[in-house]
């Protein structure tokens, strides 16, 4: 597989130390007869029967691995930890909860992911019983029916418990025995979803995108490769993100049409005129002529 997602990558992992790698056991691989011939790139020799990683190669992917987890802590993308093997559960679990991702651990249910529909609808069944015990909804059914409530709760945990919050199909998947966890590889390849994956020599390395060519057996080796994942992933969230905030859009100024203002011309106040009344003249009477 060659997913995009795992084109470019950060360099941002550690320098792993190759002597601390030999003592974990992480060099040792499973019997010849076991093995998958297309490991032999990642495979530096055979001893006793036995062969024996290059473990310089191993470092190599295992850095890689932790650059692709920090890029998806980062982007805030879901990475699930697949590891049912007893060896494998708890570190698998204490690691998962450490970084704050998700897990499955009792077994991976066929369809997880090419039935997601059906998924959804028993996540949230679950989430339905789980909130009514709390909160006492079901007080008043009968004790049977409370009991097949429990049971039923009891099995949707064991296939759920790490993933109930998922809302969606993961980004990525981290599985640490490909060979064991072929159903969840399968059901990866063909919804699209890439896998990181620790390969020991009897796994088919094409079916993962990134391949920790390494001991899946040895619980030492588990714990070293395990925890470097989810220390990139961890490492990824804590880091500032890249994408710039996007500034809230200005408001537009709509230019606003001052209302005309009638000018107002002040009259000139008109002059009173003094009126001038002249008096009228009066007739002198005339004197009475006496009458005769």
């Amino acid at each position: 597989m060659n997913h995009t997602f795992f084109v470019d990558l950060p360099d941002v992992a550690p320098d792993y130390d190759l002597a601390e790698m030999l003592e974990a056991g992480c060099h040792f691989g499973h019997q010849k007869v076991k093995w998958n011939p297309k490991m032999a790139e990642w495979i530096h020799m055979e001893k006793d029967g036995v062969h024996i990683f290059d473990l310089i190669k191993t470092k190599s992917q295992l850095q890689r691995a932790y650059n692709a987890a920090y890029k998806l802590g980062k982007e805030g993308k879901n990475l699930v930890f697949v590891g049912t093997k007893r060896q494998a559960r708890d570190i698998v679990v204490t690691a998962a909860q450490a970084c704050g991702a998700l897990y499955i651990f009792s077994r991976w249910l066929g369809g997880l992911l090419t039935n997601w529909d059906q998924v959804k609808l028993s996540l949230k069944r679950m989430q339905t019983i789980e909130s009514g015990l709390a909160e006492g909804k079901f007080k008043n059914y009968t004790k049977y029916e409370q009991g097949q409530l429990e049971k039923e709760l009891n099995r949707l945990r064991r296939f759920f418990l790490g993933i109930q919050t998922l809302k969606q199909q993961p980004d990525c998947l981290f599985i640490v025995d490909t060979v064991r966890e072929r159903i969840a590889v399968r059901e990866a390849n063909n919804t699209n979803i890439p896998v990181i994956g620790i390969c020991d020599s009897n796994a088919n390395p094409d079916l993962v995108d990134i391949c920790i060519p390494a001991n899946d057996d040895a619980q030492q080796s588990l714990q070293l490769l395990i925890s470097a994942v989810a220390a990139g992933y961890a490492a990824g969230k804590a880091a500032p993100s890249d994408k710039k905030p996007v500034a809230a859009p200005k408001p537009e100024v709509v230019a606003v049409a001052e209302p005309a203002v009638k000018k107002v011309v002040k009259k000139q106040p008109i002059a009173a005129t003094k009126l001038v009344v002249k008096p009228k003249k009066v007739a002198k009477p005339k004197k009475p002529v006496a009458k005769k």
